[in-house]
């Protein structure tokens, strides 16, 4: 069965008012939903950000580890080269083996710069480790802090919220879906969550533009929805009586009498 107007209203106005319930609860909360989620955030990006410094301090003691190992075969090299000098039958062998051998001694002089520069970068990264560590452990402690005193206001308005949560899902279901649709874009626009409003002192209770008098009327006579000109909110309801001009009382002439 098609509903009236004024019942669609009356649907409106309901989901509307648990919806403010709803606010106020979220309202107690404050910003600490968006602070536990930001620290969230933060905390995640330290641990990136410390995994990629223990990574690169891992492949630098990789780095250390295989220059180790070329100098130790270099070294077995030198002393491979040494022994075929004795044994060299003219000037050019010997010469061409002094030249390895010099080779040999050149790669044991860079590999021991490569370690050198690794042990350096790898204090360097331990300091960025230690810091990194320590600003993660104290946004740790802030997220903790903020989760407790999160967890005691839900704790505090959990069964109210889950009431109004069940009585909206129960009100949504008396509104048809695109009126529905409509009802929550207003609200997600609107900054203090209000797409239902009444008209109080001749204006729109949401944006506080005036409404005019035959505008008035028709939210009154509940034949069809008003929404504001200015705003988009959805009219429901006149808090205050119409003072138009007809409708002011008359003041009564007297007729002057000659003296």
């Amino acid at each position: 069965m098609e509903k009236t107007v004024a019942q669609k209203l009356e649907a409106l106005k309901n989901l509307q008012s648990i919806d403010s319930e709803l606010d106020e609860i979220k309202k107690v909360r404050g910003a600490l939903p968006d602070e536990v989620a930001d620290l969230e955030d933060e905390i995640a990006g330290f641990e990136t950000r410390l995994q990629k410094f223990e990574n690169e301090q891992s492949e630098l003691e990789g780095n250390i580890s295989d220059h180790k190992t070329q100098i130790k075969n270099s070294e077995a090299l030198i002393k491979k080269y040494e022994e075929q000098q004795m044994n060299v039958r003219n000037n050019r062998e010997y010469d061409a083996i002094s030249k390895e051998m010099e080779l040999q001694k050149l790669e044991i002089q860079i590999s021991e710069k490569r370690i050198k520069e690794a042990y350096a970068k790898i204090e360097f990264k331990k300091g960025d480790i230690e810091k990194t560590t320590e600003e993660l452990e104290e946004r740790k402690k802030d997220l903790d802090n903020k989760k407790a005193e999160l967890e005691t206001l839900t704790q505090e308005s959990e069964a109210d919220e889950k009431k109004l949560l069940a009585s909206r899902e129960k009100a949504g279901k008396q509104i048809e879906e695109r009126l529905l649709n409509s009802y929550q874009k207003l609200r997600d626009n609107a900054r203090n969550g209000l797409a239902v409003v009444p008209v109080s002192r001749g204006a729109c209770g949401g944006c506080f533009n005036v409404v005019p008098p035959q505008r008035q009327a028709d939210i009154r006579d509940a034949k069809k929805l008003i929404v504001c000109e200015h705003c988009g909110r959805i009219l429901a309801e006149v808090t205050d009586e119409i003072v138009t001009e007809e409708k002011k009382p008359r003041r009564s002439r007297k007729k002057a009498t000659k003296a």
